[in-house]
């Protein structure tokens, strides 16, 4: 399987932790809908946020990307060639492991003793690392090459934000730790993922249902430190900024703590349905790679002409 290279991994670590408080909520917004609400590509952003308001991981994967890639995504899974949409995850190739670090019998125990040991009582210690990691991510994002300017902007906000939060959060409260152990720990038991192995078995949709707790609890977790997404989700709004031809530009906006966070993103039209033009860039190259990696064997026959080749396009007829 791919992996990704690890000098990005600071990056996605902290990008990561931002995407999981895009959701979070300040104060409730009593907003109009935005000019373009109620378009297609308008409408498919909003139903991949609705999906993941319902835990409905599966369905979200589904609604990502179009049917033929959705089944070769499926078999690459099965063959070990992918782990997407796991795989977009900083640190994916670690979540096995967290699952089964949590799910372990004496996992409570342990994860208070290291909680008393490191946070506990530490309030001061932790706003304060809170606002470094802040100044840290904006000069990383900042400097780096990777992402054009709208990622950048978008990406400072979410930082910036973030920090703020983090700044105000009762992180060291022993008892919310508490409550915060037993949840993830009987939410990671049942799931029944504690290694590879057994996301192997699950194969790709299986395994994202059997996530679905555990995304529960961390949003359950999420709302006790100040961020409940699915209030936040409801107040997500998204407009048309412009529609030409298969492509589209939607404005999306949504409350993060005391801001409202604001961006663009790209959308493409395949087989009558609008897709994130990031996510089909990460899909292809998911499926290239284990394209690759699993040769089709030489007597294969070629998709018929206007076969979807799983890409989203049609094959063209051979002239004669």
């Amino acid at each position: 399987m791919q992996r990704r290279s690890s000098c990005s991994r600071p990056a996605a670590v902290f990008l990561s932790v931002c995407a999981v408080a895009v959701l979070a909520v300040g104060c409730r917004r009593s907003q109009e809908p935005l000019p373009g609400a109620a378009t297609e590509p308008a409408a498919a952003v909003r139903e991949l946020v609705q999906h993941l308001q319902r835990n409905d991981l599966a369905a979200y994967a589904r609604a990502s990307v179009p049917p033929g890639q959705y089944a070769e995504l499926e078999a690459a899974w099965a063959q070990g060639h992918s782990r997407w949409p796991l795989d977009q995850l900083p640190l994916h190739d670690k979540l096995p492991a967290l699952l089964g670090a949590l799910a372990a019998p004496e996992a409570e125990a342990g994860l208070q003793r290291a909680f008393k040991a490191q946070i506990a009582g530490q309030a001061a210690a932790v706003r304060q690392a809170a606002h470094s990691l802040g100044l840290f991510g904006e000069q990383y994002i900042a400097q780096q090459g990777d992402y054009d300017d709208a990622q950048r902007a978008h990406y400072v906000q979410l930082v910036k934000a973030l920090s703020e939060w983090a700044q105000a959060a009762p992180l060291s409260d022993p008892k919310l730790a508490q409550s915060t152990v037993a949840t993830l720990t009987a939410a990671a038991r049942a799931t029944g993922l504690q290694d590879d192995g057994d996301f192997q078995a699950a194969g790709m949709t299986g395994s994202l249902t059997r996530l679905q707790p555990f995304a529960a609890a961390v949003k359950q977790v999420l709302a006790g430190y100040g961020l409940p997404l699915d209030d936040s989700i409801e107040q997500l709004r998204t407009g048309l900024v412009s529609e030409q031809g298969d492509r589209a530009t939607v404005q999306v906006q949504y409350p993060l703590g005391a801001r409202e966070i604001e961006l663009q993103v790209a959308l493409e039209r395949r087989q009558g349905q609008w897709y994130l033009v990031r996510t089909l860039a990460e899909v292809e190259a998911v499926l290239a790679a284990a394209r690759a990696a699993s040769p089709p064997p030489e007597d294969a026959p070629p998709p018929a002409a206007g076969d979807d080749d799983g890409t989203g396009n049609r094959v063209a007829a051979a002239k004669p």
